[in-house]
């Protein structure tokens, strides 16, 4: 007697986030990850989907955590496959890598989406607004067709505000996850005050400089660096050498006059970096070293990018560091007090925000290792002696970087 085997049934593999995200959008242009439901309630949901419908091309809002290391790292990723998988033209916005700011980008037009975007992120207006009321603001300048001269009219006020200020470069004390924290106790003295405002505009000019950065002009792109945190050594090495390769195509491109003393000083320090970072290149034993190469790149940019507003007739361009504890983290968005473990002295740096949320919580933040005698350590903690990156903070604890780099001092930080 035989037996007859009913047929087996195909398993369907899951549905990738992606996926699911994109299934979610084609029921509702608004998704929401579970674990941020309560930033936008429905009632509001409601209420920006009626004004969507006014937009003159298909919105879509994808609100997900993004984390090193988890799904979605970045918002330029998350937008492009979410776009794919809907199959569907439009503006997608999401928050953006540096924390809650939102970025939008668009798939088959312009109708100015990025521009609105930014220009609420740089607005004074919007820095304490529900999220509901920023999506609903992006949605109003794109209806109006008015979110490019917005965010010019708002970058001119901040241009003109710095430099009646004096250009001065003053911190922001730190508020939560590294925002402006700009309260002062009453009757604090006027220097004081003035201190700051001027810190407050610098940063204002930070996040200016980072829609520089992304529109590709002379400041190194921060994508950059969410392609090298997940990067090989291999690929990190071919990364940097592009780098360097791009940042002299720049300065032979660059025909700013540089008579203004100061213009040409800061033209100087760029040539300077790209020699350094040409010279980190070629003696590069390992990630850190090459860590450093971006750190010169982004230096040098820095400085030229300066050098042309300068011989322009503008204010220098802030310098904007990179992750204390890891410089491929990218943007030093927030400014922690840390000691490290086995320490008493307190240090004041500059990190990502990721970081700076786990420094806060007495958590260690995802710092760069460097191989020491057959182990692998925090690269703070290698021998000053030995490591120009640890003496230096890659920069952020002395501001001769390159001058180090030059003299030579690189050599004691490639031994292994």
């Amino acid at each position: 007697m035989s037996t007859r085997r009913s047929p087996s049934v195909p398993r369907l593999a899951a549905p990738s986030p992606g996926e699911k995200i994109a299934a979610a959008l084609r029921r509702s242009p608004i998704y929401v990850d579970p674990s941020l439901a309560s930033a936008l309630p429905e009632a509001d949901r409601r209420r920006l989907i009626a004004r969507f419908r006014k937009v003159p091309v298909p919105v879509f809002v994808v609100l997900v955590p993004l984390v090193k290391g988890g799904t979605w790292s970045d918002d330029e990723q998350l937008a492009t496959v979410v776009h794919d998988r809907l199959g569907r033209d439009g503006v997608y916005i999401t928050f953006r890598e540096s924390g809650d700011e939102l970025g939008a980008r668009e798939w088959g037009g312009d109708h100015q989406a990025r521009d609105a975007a930014w220009a609420v992120s740089l607005d004074r207006a919007m820095d304490d607004a529900p999220l509901a009321a920023r999506l609903t603001r992006i949605a109003d300048l794109i209806i109006s067709g008015t979110g490019t001269s917005e965010y010019k009219r708002i970058s001119a006020e901040i241009d003109r505000r710095y430099r009646a200020s004096g250009g001065r470069s003053a911190e922001p004390a730190a508020g939560k996850d590294g925002g402006p924290g700009l309260a002062l106790p009453l009757g604090a003295g006027a220097a004081v005050a003035a201190a700051g405002v001027a810190g407050f505009l610098v940063w204002r000019r930070r996040r200016m400089a980072a829609v520089k950065r992304a529109d590709g002009g002379l400041l190194l792109p921060r994508k950059v660096f969410a392609t090298a945190r997940r990067a090989s050594e291999d690929q990190l090495r071919e990364q940097a050498s592009r780098e360097v390769l791009a940042f002299g195509e720049l300065l032979d491109r660059t025909d700013a006059p540089v008579s203004d003393e100061r213009a040409g000083a800061l033209m100087a320090l760029a040539l300077d970096a790209y020699q350094a970072a040409g010279k980190t290149l070629d003696a590069a034993a390992g990630v850190p070293d090459l860590a450093g190469v971006l750190v010169l790149v982004d230096q040098g940019r820095d400085a030229l990018a300066s050098a042309v507003a300068v011989a322009e007739g503008g204010a220098e361009i802030p310098p904007s560091p990179l992750c204390f504890f890891n410089p491929l983290h990218g943007d030093a968005a927030s400014a922690v007090d840390w000691r490290a473990l086995g320490t008493r002295r307190s240090l004041r740096v500059r990190c990502c925000r990721a970081c700076a949320r786990t420094v806060r919580d007495k958590e260690t933040p995802d710092i760069l290792m460097d191989r020491r005698d057959g182990r692998d350590v925090p690269y703070f903690e290698a021998d000053p002696e030995r490591s120009v990156w640890a003496e230096t903070g890659y920069g952020q604890l002395r501001d001769d970087l390159v001058h180090r780099v030059l003299r030579g001092d690189l050599r004691r930080g490639t031994g292994g």
